[in-house]
């Protein structure tokens, strides 16, 4: 019976080896299953945290452009209002003028009929 026994015993053994092995196995199988996942989310993590970046920057992009566009626009009705109102300064000192012409042709007759009053009694 020993003999058998120890025939069991090495059955046992090697199968219990044999055991150890294929898990190991699958312990490596699991654990380069597991990498290799790791390694899609990672990269498609990366991925998709860089396309959120790209349109991201795109949108910031538009709306600076956006910005300089309503910027330049107040910009150019800016210079435009002072356009206008030069000219409305430079009309309202031409209409300034001519009251001063006005005044002076006003003045010079007032003084020549003051002096010829002045010469008619005198």
């Amino acid at each position: 019976m020993s003999a058998a026994l120890a025939k069991n015993r090495a059955a046992l053994e090697s199968e219990r080896e044999r055991v150890k092995s294929s898990i190991s196995d699958g312990r490596a199988k699991a654990q380069s299953s597991m990498d290799a996942a790791q390694g899609k989310a990672q990269s498609w993590w990366d991925d998709m945290r860089s396309s959120v970046d790209e349109r991201l920057d795109a949108m910031r992009a538009k709306r600076d452009e956006h910005r300089a566009e309503r910027d330049l626009k107040k910009a150019e009705r800016r210079a435009d209002d002072a356009e206008a109102d030069a000219v409305d300064a430079i009309d309202f000192a031409i209409s300034m003028l001519d009251q001063a012409e006005y005044a002076i042709a006003d003045a010079v007759i007032a003084r020549a009929d003051a002096d010829d009053l002045a010469l008619k009694q005198g």
